[in-house]
């Protein structure tokens, strides 16, 4: 059977765009049908912007048939997180703080994109503000896993995950702070790019924190990610922290072979640091073993241990955040989800000398890797475990444990995060069961994109301690009002009413003294969603079997739904 558009990655799409074979409005309409049809679901889209999208893809086409090709990306559909801004389009980051906000300026990367000729089928969700989540007090639901609508997308491009991985959308931009493209990456089988620090301006997106943002892609494939990032690298004099060097051809990287690649193995990360599941230290041998074959040289190397990183990261990024939005804490801090409080709060206890010195030590870090950028080419580390329910998330867990993916935001490496390989589409994929392992899901075959002292996340960790005298302060903070709070500091359980003012549905729509925005380009935020049917079946999730609460293909009419969903 030939393969449906909404599965090609964007090197095959391009291609026949480029031959005339394939038009940007045939593209366009089918994402648009497949978005109706699941994103009741995946909940990933914040607004939709189908007649932007049709306008863009039209001008595509007549600019191609007229032999103005602009490149791969011409007349490729994409999303973006709800904090990159858009002319005249709402721009909420997932807050009710910002319900109304409609940008009169691009991002500096929403324009790169428009200028490479791709198409705006959206916004998508996030955690609030980009940091706090997943929450269910806010205007619009987190988004789902497409794997199992039980369970989390990572975070905080919650909305970027789910739309790559249900095919909603072959591109999608995300940002990272502390892991939140490489999370979802990880969580939902798809490939996430963080860049290196300033490579990609930041101007026009809402900060989290201005030491430790990165801007990058999300996409089905390696391939697509480095396609993205040619777009999109580039010198920025509205960015602060933007890099100015030369910008290579990243594609023509790829398909070298790895002889002579010198690798350092972070083995002690998921080993000793935050001791991961035996699946994952499984998948993490035979994506060693894979790199091996392929003629790279593996050396085990250390750097110090994840909690001091994520001390460092913390201290630094929760008093810049709280700095950013210290304006409305003040003045309206019940329009903030309750989770988002929980971690901006308690980051008064911070003083003056812990940000010095954290930021001293950032530095310090910084150049103890040196050593070790003369030594290896790249590092191999894990990425996150099997993918959580999201009835388990609770705030304080925050403070409690730290990441293992916060490092590189600390020291400002490029990160690839890589998926072993994937038995089954997630359900939203899967109408037609037909074997869903694709060429590029080959370890073996899948292209590497080789880029000097780079980290890849290849597989994932599970629990972790605490450290830090601060952090624990600040967990006792939030543990503090727990109890007059309680319903506020989880989420809420779906199908249940709940009690608190802050409680709500998750699929209520825009909260109760907001309005929804219709804004300008024919932008409209998506509908209220409606509870998904059950299946009762399994799938697998990077080779763990996930529990039976799945995503339910309204293509396959030999099913019937058995009641509404709980998370």
């Amino acid at each position: 059977m030939a393969t449906e558009l909404h599965d090609l990655p964007i090197a095959e799409l391009s291609d026949q765009i480029a031959a005339r074979k394939l038009s940007p409005v045939e593209l366009v309409e089918a994402l648009i049908q497949r978005v109706e049809r699941y994103d009741g679901q995946t909940r990933a889209f914040i607004t939709r912007t189908f007649d932007l999208a049709r306008r863009q893809a039209r001008a595509a086409e007549a600019e191609i048939a007229a032999g103005t090709y602009r490149g791969a990306l011409h007349g490729i559909p994409f999303a973006l997180k709800d904090i990159y801004d858009t002319k005249g389009i709402l721009t909420s980051a997932h807050s009710r703080v910002f319900i109304d906000r409609i940008p009169a300026e691009d991002a500096t990367a929403t324009s790169r994109l428009y200028a490479a000729g791709a198409v705006l089928l959206g916004k998508l969700a996030t955690h609030e503000m980009a940091h706090a989540g997943p929450s269910f007090d806010l205007p619009w639901p987190p988004a789902r896993n497409p794997w199992n609508l039980a369970h989390f997308t990572g975070g905080s491009s919650s909305g970027s995950g789910a739309a790559v991985a249900a095919s909603l959308v072959p591109l999608a931009l995300g940002s990272d702070t502390g892991g939140s493209i490489r999370g979802p990456a990880s969580l939902c089988g798809i490939v996430g790019l963080m860049p290196t620090f300033g490579l990609v301006s930041r101007a026009g997106v809402v900060t989290n924190s201005y030491t430790f943002d990165h801007c990058g892609p999300l996409a089905r494939t390696v391939d697509d990610c480095a396609v993205a990032l040619e777009a999109l690298a580039g010198y920025d004099p509205k960015d602060a922290g933007s890099l100015s060097r030369p910008i290579p051809r990243y594609r023509r990287a790829l398909g070298q072979d790895l002889r002579g690649l010198k690798i350092g193995v972070l083995r002690h990360h998921w080993e000793e640091d935050i001791p991961a599941s035996e699946d994952v230290r499984k998948a993490m041998d035979a994506a060693l073993d894979v790199l091996r074959r392929l003629g790279a040289e593996l050396e085990e190397c250390r750097v110090r241990p994840l909690g001091s990183y994520f001390d460092v990261k913390i201290i630094i990024a929760e008093s810049e955040i709280f700095s950013v939005h210290q304006k409305h804490l003040i003045a309206r801090p019940k329009d903030f989800g309750a989770d988002f409080r929980s971690r901006a709060f308690p980051a008064v206890l911070f003083t003056a000398n812990d940000y010095v010195q954290a930021t001293r030590e950032h530095r310090r870090m910084m150049v103890d890797m040196e050593p070790l950028y003369a030594r290896f080419d790249a590092f191999v580390t894990a990425g996150m475990g099997e993918a959580p329910r999201l009835s388990d998330y609770r705030s304080v867990s925050f403070w409690q444990k730290p990441s293992l993916l916060t490092a590189w935001n600390v020291t400002g490496q490029p990160v690839l995060a890589l998926q072993r390989l994937r038995q089954e589409r997630p359900p939203a994929r899967h109408a037609d069961r037909r074997p869903a392992v694709r060429r590029d899901d080959d370890p073996a075959r899948r292209p590497c994109l080789r880029t000097r002292h780079g980290v890849a996340h290849a597989a994932p960790p599970a629990r972790a301690g605490c450290d830090g005298a601060r952090r624990h302060a600040a967990a006792r903070a939030v543990g503090a009002g727990r109890s007059r709070r309680c319903r506020d500091a989880r989420p809420v359980r779906e199908g249940r009413p709940a009690s608190g003012s802050a409680a709500r549905r998750f699929d209520a729509g825009p909260a109760p003294g907001g309005r929804a925005v219709r804004a300008r380009h024919g932008a409209t935020p998506s509908p209220r969603p409606r509870p998904a049917p059950r299946a009762r079946e399994r799938f697998q999730f990077s080779g763990v079997a996930c529990p039976p609460r799945l995503i339910k293909s309204p293509l396959d009419p030999g099913r019937r739904a058995t009641g509404r969903r709980r998370g």
